[in-house]
Formats: C-alpha cells, structure tokens, sequence
C-alpha cells in the first residue's frame, strides 16, 4: 500500500502567471477571496458533500492544488497539485459566524460575510489550498448552509459559476464533468497578434490610466483608519421590474453593465447633495471581461482558472444626466476600448497599477486603496429555473468576492435568477458603512426601475432621473 507521503505527491507544479500574481498579491491584502455560499432547507450529509467535493477536485487539478512559494519568497509563488484531493471539511454552528454591530439582511449574507473575512492566504510565504469548504447548522432547526471559500488567482466568476453547478450535480448524484489538466494561466493563451503592444503606446497608456485616477473621485468615505472587512447588501429587483429593465436594455442596444455602472454614478453625485447640480465629479469604472472565448486554444466555462481581464474608463458626471444618456457613454467607452483589444493588450499595464497601489497605498485618495468607484461584470450570470435546486433543499445562494483591499468602493455581482435580477453588492467597512451603501444601492434600484419603468426618450435620451 502506497505511503501517505506518496499519495501527497506533487504531481503537477506552475509558476504563477502575472493577473495570477497580482491576484496572489491582493488576496494578502483582503481582496479576491471568492466564496460561494448556500443556505438550504435540510441538514447535510458532510460525507457526501466530502465525497462531492473530492470528485470535483479529482476532474479539477486547479481546485486541489496548495499555493506555495520557493523557499518562502512571496515574489515566487506557485500552483503545487497533489495526485489525491487533500480537502480539510470544517463543521461549524451560527454561534460561529462573527457578530458585527450592523448586522446584514440574513442569515445567509451573515455566512457569506463571516467567510469572506476569514483568510488562509493572508501569510503569503505559508503553503496554502485555494479550495476550503464549510457547513454551518443555521439557527432554525433542520436547516444549514455550506460555503467554499477560493483563492481568485485560481478560480474566477465564471469557474466559480461553473464549480457550483458541477457540485450541485455531484451531491445529486449526477456525473462530473471530464478530468481536465492543470491549466496554463491567461498571458499563455493570448494570441500574439493580440497581445502586441508598441513600447510607447505601452507607456502613453499606463500614464493616462495613472492621471485618470488621480482626479477621479470617489464615494464619500466615513472612516479611512478602522480595520476593514467586506460586507454585502443585495439589490433585488422583482420579475416585472427585470424584464422591464432588460427590455429597455435590448431596445436601446446596451448591456446592463453599462446601465448598473451609470446607475452607481448618477447615484453617488446624488448623495453628495451639491448646491450647483452642474458641478462635475469624475468616477472610475472597472468592466471584467471573461476573455475565455478570445484565447487560444479557447476555453470553456467549465476551464478552472482566472480568465477574465479589466477594462477601466473614467466618466465626467454633473448631476442632470439621465440614466440612459449615461449608460450610452459607458458602453461606447468600453465598446471602444474592446474593438481596440484593450481587454488583451493591457492586461500587463493594469496588473502593473494593481500592484503598484498595494506597494503604495498612499497614490490613492486618503490611501484608501480605492481605484475606482464600481466594479461590474461585461455578462451577467444567468440561472434557469432548476428541479434540481428544489431536489436538494437549496433555498438561496450567493457568489462573490471581498474588496476591502485593493478595489472599487462597491464591486458588483449581479445574476438574472427566475426572472429577477439580483446583485451582491461588496463594499469595504468601515471605510463605507452598511448604511451608507444600503442608501446607495437603494437609490441605484430606483433609478433602475424608474427608468425602466417611464424611459427616456429614445430618440434624444436627455429627460433627467
């Protein structure tokens, strides 16, 4: 029989690529620990989650592997992967979830947050898995939640998407999908003719991304010194105010990021309450583009690994835009900036800015580490009605990742679930409080349904919200 120390052979071994890296640099800081988490109507049976979870490492070698570092060195890290899983289950109670003084809408939001403030990786010289899983007995009787908690250099939105529908389907009983191999990281797959970029484009562009962010303003912060962690609030719209909304989105040719981008900053001019509603501020937009289908070989959502690259734009706001005016102008500058393929040519320029915000905190306003003021995803997920959800008792779920490190004021993740569109909302606390964005996203929900309600006219797009 095959010794402990052989079944913990490493097997596989790669270098970190550079969107990897500078994820493993902000996963220190407290931003990029992604956590699925879900509440259900029944207990779980831990050893057929452990069973699930351990197949599912088994076809995915990313979701086994240790974070580890040549001879300590955090500016060396790699993907080690055992030949077996090596998944540690933990079992915990609601006693455990850390109180805070403003406590989040739910039980479930109280988990999620509870493990998106609980970080592994915050030693990055410690050999470390990406993947951790936890069930919770939830306060009412008979009814749980399980979170997994991921390190987003290996496992960005679109592999999470797809690691919690393979689970799904795994506790069922269902089949997983094939074994794939240890992935290569994105700058590998890129094809040249996409990467290339000329030495002094190269600069003109990471110096108009460092001047743009030093004049681009921000949500009000109410305390910059307090110790951070990430917290949710959830905006939700009910079926008829989606459809609405994404009926006006598909007339008018744009996708919702470009509404729920434009719908932040007319919100955030709004709560700063100036006296001459002309005075103009300039914000930040982050759009994540899964760039799966622009690689080489091309990839699929089921590929584990971290695909998606940053598109960031700044706009001018005054106070008597409408949403759908707004909307226009940042799905142009995205769009632009996509048919010029900055979603490939500058995935070095923003890691680089990435890394040199963390290195010096102090180029950001109040050092708060804000680079900007949302962050949105160019595709929504979309979920479809599932049996299979009802089957196993799955009451709620919510997928995000913490930004109280390095990141926007507010990092949205919005999925299309039974019709209803419905966002985690990440801010960092106390540097915003949960009132404050409870208020924000309150006033970004209706403008959305307001305007998706009356519209603009579509002609001239000027009628203020």
């Amino acid at each position: 029989m095959a010794s402990e120390a052989e079944a913990d052979l490493t097997v596989a071994k790669r270098s970190f690529g550079g969107t990897e890296y500078s994820w493993f640099r902000a996963v220190h800081g407290g931003t990029g620990v992604t956590v699925l988490a879900l509440l259900l109507s029944r207990p779980v049976s831990l050893p057929a989650l452990d069973s699930a979870l351990r197949r599912l490492q088994t076809s995915h070698p990313l979701l086994r592997s240790h974070l580890t570092t040549a001879s300590g060195s955090p500016d060396q890290p790699s993907f080690s992967v055992p030949s077996s899983p090596s998944l540690s289950l933990s079992s915990l109670t609601a006693r455990d979830v850390v109180r805070h003084p403003t406590p989040p809408a739910s039980p479930l939001l109280a988990v999620l947050e509870h493990e998106l403030n609980k970080n592994p990786w915050s030693d990055p010289a410690l050999s470390r898995p990406v993947l951790h899983a936890t069930v919770y007995d939830a306060p009412e009787p008979a009814r749980a939640a399980v979170a997994l908690r991921l390190h987003t250099a290996a496992c960005d939105r679109t592999a999470a998407v797809a690691v919690l529908k393979e689970l799904l389907d795994l506790m069922a009983g269902s089949g997983g999908s094939e074994p794939e191999g240890l992935n290569r990281e994105i700058e590998e797959l890129i094809p040249k003719q996409d990467a290339w970029k000329p030495f002094w484009a190269r600069g003109k562009d990471l110096l108009g991304y460092s001047l743009n962010a030093l004049r681009a303003s921000t949500l009000q912060f109410e305390d910059t010194g307090g110790r951070r962690r990430s917290e949710v609030v959830r905006l939700v719209l009910c079926v008829d105010d989606t459809e609405k909304l994404l009926t006006e989105c598909k007339e008018r040719g744009l996708k919702l990021c470009a509404v729920m981008s434009a719908a932040a900053m007319v919100s955030t001019h709004a709560s700063k309450h100036f006296e001459n509603n002309q005075q103009y501020e300039t914000y930040s937009v982050v759009t994540l583009i899964d760039c799966r289908k622009y690689l080489n070989p091309v990839l699929h959502d089921h590929n584990i690994g971290f695909y998606h690259s940053a598109i960031i734009n700044t706009h001018s706001i005054h106070g008597g835009e409408g949403l759908w005016e707004v909307a226009m102008r940042c799905q142009n500058s995205y769009s632009n900036a996509m048919n010029n393929k900055k979603h490939l040519t500058d995935i070095g320029d923003v890691n680089f800015l990435m890394c040199r915000a963390i290195d010096n905190p102090q180029l950001t306003p109040s050092s708060s580490l804000r680079t900007a003021l949302i962050s949105v995803f160019e595709e929504q997920v979309v979920y479809e009605p599932s049996r299979l959800l009802q089957e196993l008792g799955v009451e709620d779920y919510v997928g995000c990742a913490s930004a109280h490190g390095v990141g926007p004021s507010i990092a949205v993740f919005d999925t299309i679930r039974d019709g209803q569109l419905d966002c985690a909302c990440v801010y960092p606390s106390p540097l915003h409080s949960r009132k404050q964005i409870e208020e924000l996203v309150e006033n970004m929900k209706m403008i959305l349904t307001g305007n998706a309600t009356t519209g603009e006219s579509k002609e001239t797009g000027n009628s203020a919200v």
